[in-house]
């Protein structure tokens, strides 16, 4: 283990999410040991212990930092080309998924319903919600709710679909992305503008 260098604990803590993320990415989550990421980090396990109560509670925080930053990463901020932000969002996340497959499957498989892991991926699949809501250029404000339900369905179906594809890749990264936008627009069809240059005839 090299010289451990001493850190303020706020950088310390981010040494070890980075260490934590690192070996959760490369290895299947029941693989990764604490011992492990303490090795990776060039720290004690008692140092480590001190941060992180468990494997859970890294995971669990590891996760919800990528959560973040995939977050800042989505362009869904404004109105006008609706359809490039859609396609990139789904770009972002499919880089995230492809880079990281171990720790997406674990979050989504090996730790399905854990409380706190499935409080991050609600909270994600929330914001994104709420960004769509607010940068579709919806009919009128009696449709805003029937609007929210397809889009929190749509969202699980496209979590679902990339999910299988993680697991059996059965068709190319670019017909998995058209799926999920034309899925959305299908469903949206109905309740868009008349105007809406993507909504189709």
């Amino acid at each position: 283990m090299p010289p451990r260098r001493r850190l303020a604990p706020a950088d310390r803590r981010a040494q070890l999410l980075e260490a934590g993320a690192q070996l959760f990415a490369q290895h299947p989550y029941e693989d990764v040991l604490m011992e492990d990421v303490a090795e990776r980090a060039g720290v004690s396990r008692a140092l480590l212990y001190r941060h992180f109560a468990g494997k859970h509670d890294l995971f669990a925080a590891v996760y919800r930092q990528a959560s973040d930053r995939l977050l800042e990463q989505v362009p869904l901020d404004r109105p006008g080309d609706l359809l490039g932000q859609l396609e990139a969002g789904l770009d972002v996340h499919l880089d995230y998924f492809v880079a990281h497959r171990n720790t997406v499957l674990a979050a989504n498989r090996v730790l399905a319903g854990d409380p706190v892991v499935q409080t991050i991926i609600d909270g994600e699949l929330g914001v994104l919600r709420t960004r769509l809501l607010d940068v579709l250029p919806l009919a009128d404000d009696s449709v805003r709710a029937a609007v929210a339900a397809v889009l929190k369905s749509w969202l699980v179906f496209v979590r679902v679909l990339c999910l299988d594809w993680l697991t059996d890749e059965t068709c190319t990264r670019a017909a998995l992305r058209d799926t999920c936008v034309g899925a959305l627009l299908g469903a949206l069809r109905p309740f868009l503008r008349d105007e809406t240059p993507w909504a189709g005839p």
